[in-house]
């Protein structure tokens, strides 16, 4: 069980539902330990959280445990999606834990969102990747392509095919390189009060390959130049309020918990800031 997560499914405002999917990762397998990674190093964290003074476990969130993958991963996230849309369906947030990137999509899915916020260090816009268009390399592709999503926002890419930075020059993609994220966090409400996402639903991922791997080194695709946790920390606070879904993707069992470590204490923050926003 994730720590903390003590609400009953039918009282539960939130819902964690892993994804343990390890089908198509290109270069170092293991996200199939993913969600219980993240729910073993997640252990120590303290239940009271000064900044938002709240309690975790009082912030109705339930374990639903995983939703064992098999081959056909068209498939298994067609079956993902649909208990992800469970949750949603009793007006709860689901909470996905990798897992490939590929489980993104069902979160998609199940959310509908207007826009996919990514933090990544891949643009992920391939059509398919080795003749597969069910690839990890594929997923924000296929929410644009596929779903409906009306945009992205991919903030941390840093590496792409030729045909991928193509398809991210149309306008309903925008990338944040690192070097820019900063700026775009501190100016995220227009720098007028004005909300760049006034009107539009959300769906939050994030890819632990999107930090610099010297902070998470246990991931499959590491790229280096990343994001830095506070960023990724305030990228999740950010998006939060205005969210509907969110995933941690992409964790794998490859150093000593560093990934896991960060991805568990990013799902708490997302957790903290929906409801603070929620309860005003």
């Amino acid at each position: 069980m994730f720590p903390g997560a003590t609400a009953d499914r039918e009282a539960a405002s939130y819902v964690v539902v892993g994804a343990p999917l390890d089908a198509t990762t290109t270069f170092q397998p293991g996200t199939r330990f993913g969600p219980d990674r993240v729910r073993r190093f997640s252990q120590t964290y303290d239940d009271y959280d000064r900044r938002t003074d709240s309690d975790f476990s009082a912030l109705g969130v339930h374990d639903a445990g995983d939703v064992d993958p098999w081959d056909d991963v068209a498939a298994y996230l067609d079956h993902l999606a649909a208990e992800l849309r469970s949750v949603t369906l009793d007006g709860a947030v689901p909470l996905a834990l990798g897992g490939e990137h590929t489980v993104t999509y069902a979160g998609v899915e199940a959310a509908d969102p207007d826009v996919l916020v990514v933090c990544d260090a891949h643009l992920d816009l391939r059509d398919a990747y080795d003749g597969n268009p069910w690839s990890h390399a594929c997923v924000t592709r296929r929410c644009l392509d596929d779903l409906g999503v009306d945009r992205a926002v991919i903030v941390g890419a840093r590496t792409g095919s030729e045909a991928e930075w193509e398809r991210a020059a149309a306008a309903d993609v925008e990338v944040v390189p690192p070097e820019d994220a900063r700026a775009w966090l501190d100016g995220l409400d227009g720098g007028d009060g004005t909300d760049p996402f006034a009107g539009e639903s959300v769906y939050c991922s994030v890819d632990v390959d999107g930090l610099d791997p010297g902070f998470a080194p246990g991931t499959g695709t590491m790229e280096p130049f990343g994001l830095d946790p506070r960023e990724a920390r305030d990228l999740v606070r950010a998006v939060a309020s205005r969210a509907d879904g969110f995933d941690v993707v992409e964790v794998n069992d490859r150093d000593d918990g560093q990934a896991a470590a960060l991805a568990g204490k990013l799902l708490r923050e997302f957790v903290r800031t929906h409801a603070a926003a929620r309860d005003e």
